[in-house]
Formats: structure tokens, C-alpha cells, sequence
């Protein structure tokens, strides 16, 4: 009798080893489908990371070279005065291009109301680029290049009354039009003129002046 209990509480352990051996491997089995399907992943989030790093280094790379010739289109004003004067000045472009300015800057940053000429063109003094597009332009392409424009220093975004351009890009003594935000010729502009060899003041301020309108 000893001998027959004996036996099964054998064969118990036997068919119970054999349960927990087969849930173990289950288990693993389990877990090479999760940790190589997370591999899979984190295989494709690096290679579309890299995919978009290579990109943007080819972009950066293709607007270097643009910004390093010469700019199609580009027209060039030349002996601006740049003095500081009280009250409105007449400049001889639209928007201008330099010239008498107001003591007082224009803060960088994008604006959705026109904002002064005469504080503006001595942000230009200081090197930044002043982008504007008419008041009526259609909101896709306020916001094409509200995107262009990005968390870029030294750049004014603003309508700009009377403007027939779709887009026009000044910076001292220099200015471009073209017909939107996606014509390349804009964003090579930005990186060449901002803060440019064109810059009268480097390194003066495009903060802690006047923000007229935001």
C-alpha cells in the first residue's frame, strides 16, 4: 500500500514537473515574441530617426550652398543712410530696406498686425531678416511661414499694408520677392542674411526694445 501511494505521489510530481516545465517554456516563449517584436521597434524608431537626421543634414547641407552663391532675384540698395530720427521717414522701398530709423528697435519675433517701419529697419540694422506677406494672404500661408521662420533669432514676421507680393524677405540694403513660403530661395535668404555680412551692428540686441503687436 506504502509502495502504491508511493508511486503516485510520484507520478504527481512527475506530471507536475512536467506542467511547470511546460509553462516555462511557454513563457520564453513568450518573451522572445515580445522583446524581439520590441527590438523591431526600436530598430525602426532608430532607422526612421536616422532617415530624418540624414534629411535634414542634406537640407541644411542644400541651403548652405544655395545661401553660398548668389541669390536669384536678390535686389541691392546701396549709400542708406542710417541715421536716428523722431517721427515717421519716407523710405524709398516698400517695405524698406534701411535708412533712418527710430532710436528704438522692433523686438524680433512674429507679429500678426503690420508693425512700424521705422523701428523695424533698425532690427535690420542689427541683422535681422523682416519677412512680410500682404494683409490679406491667405492663413495657409501665414502659417507655411510662421513654420519657415521656426524659433530663428533675428527674424520679423509680419503683414505689411499696400504689399502686393505674396512674400517679401528685406534685410539691409537687400530684398527678395517671391510668390510663397515654399519657394527655397526664401529659406536660403534666411540663411544667408541673418545676422549676414550685410549686418551694420553685429551683435546688437533684437530683444528688450518695442514689441508693438503680437
Amino acid at each position: 500500500m506504502n509502495k502504491k501511494r508511493a508511486q503516485e505521489n510520484a507520478d504527481r510530481q512527475a506530471r507536475l514537473v512536467a506542467i511547470q516545465s511546460k509553462q516555462r517554456a511557454g513563457e520564453r516563449k513568450r518573451n522572445t515574441l515580445i522583446f524581439g517584436g520590441i527590438g523591431l521597434v526600436i530598430v525602426a524608431i532608430i532607422v526612421a530617426v536616422a532617415i530624418v537626421i540624414v534629411g535634414q543634414i542634406q537640407e541644411n547641407n542644400r541651403l548652405e550652398d544655395l545661401a553660398a552663391a548668389d541669390i536669384e532675384g536678390v535686389e541691392t540698395f546701396e549709400d542708406l543712410s542710417a541715421n536716428h530720427v523722431d517721427g515717421p521717414v519716407e523710405y524709398e522701398q516698400t517695405p524698406p530696406v534701411g535708412g533712418d530709423h527710430n532710436a528704438i528697435w522692433t523686438n524680433c519675433g512674429v507679429y500678426t498686425e503690420p508693425i512700424p517701419n521705422e523701428n523695424s529697419v533698425h532690427s535690420m540694422e542689427h541683422g535681422a531678416v523682416w519677412i512680410t506677406y500682404p494683409a490679406d494672404a491667405a492663413q495657409s500661408e501665414i502659417d507655411a511661414l510662421t513654420e519657415l521662420v521656426g524659433s530663428r533669432t533675428y527674424v520679423l514676421l509680419s503683414p505689411y499694408e499696400g504689399q502686393e507680393a505674396p512674400v517679401m524677405a528685406s534685410a539691409w540694403g537687400l530684398q527678395l520677392s517671391v510668390d510663397g513660403a515654399d519657394d527655397e530661395r526664401l529659406a536660403a535668404f534666411l540663411e544667408k542674411y541673418v545676422q549676414g555680412e550685410q549686418t551694420r551692428e553685429p551683435g546688437a540686441a533684437c530683444s528688450g526694445g518695442i514689441n508693438p503687436s503680437a
